[in-house]
């Protein structure tokens, strides 16, 4: 079982026959009134997503989803194939399923696949990538008193916050959970 209040990114719980999993949390504490945890959740079978609020103290059983380790082979038509390292099963997904981590994966990384009763459902990045940065503007010499920083893209698409003193041609290992530029490699 799974309470409202230890809610967070990821968590898959089921409630009234259906499986959900957490796309975003907040935990808000009104002035007056009871705390309550606002969430956004997608049905893992249909794909829907939906706004719900929860009082902390609602309790869920955590639903009992596989993972595996697979590595993402390349995008046709709009399916996405992954690859099972062991078994070398290949099973196309769908943009819905890979959204969030399409934009820190290249063709031959291996990410983890979630899956529910056998079906597919979801696909989690490495927890840090190092990608190289395609596009930028340059930084200026003297403009770093304010710890300024800039937009820059990715060779997946993903346009992540850098320091100014990243310039193109640079890799950058970045955390996949926050989206937060880490450090040059």
């Amino acid at each position: 079982m799974v309470s409202a209040g230890d809610f967070k990114k990821g968590v898959t719980f089921e409630m009234d026959g259906h499986t959900f999993t957490i796309i975003e949390f907040q935990h808000v504490k009104p002035g007056k009134g009871a705390a309550f945890v606002r969430t956004k959740i997608r049905n893992v079978i249909t794909g829907s997503v939906v706004e719900k609020s929860f009082s902390p103290t609602e309790r869920y059983p955590k639903a009992q989803v596989e993972t595996r380790e697979m590595e993402y082979l390349y995008e046709d038509g709009g399916l996405y194939y992954f690859m099972d390292q062991e078994s070398y099963e290949q099973i196309p997904l769908n943009l819905n399923q890979v959204e969030e981590a399409l934009k820190y994966l290249k063709e031959n990384d291996i990410a983890t696949v979630k899956s529910l009763k056998g079906v597919a459902f979801s696909v989690v990045a490495p927890n840090f990538v190092e990608l190289e940065v395609v596009k930028t503007d340059p930084g200026f010499k003297g403009d770093t008193a304010t710890g300024a920083n800039k937009p820059a893209t990715v060779e997946t698409g993903a346009v992540i916050t850098v320091p100014l003193f990243v310039e193109q041609g640079d890799k950058i290992r970045i955390d996949t959970r926050t989206g937060d530029y880490m450090e040059r490699v």
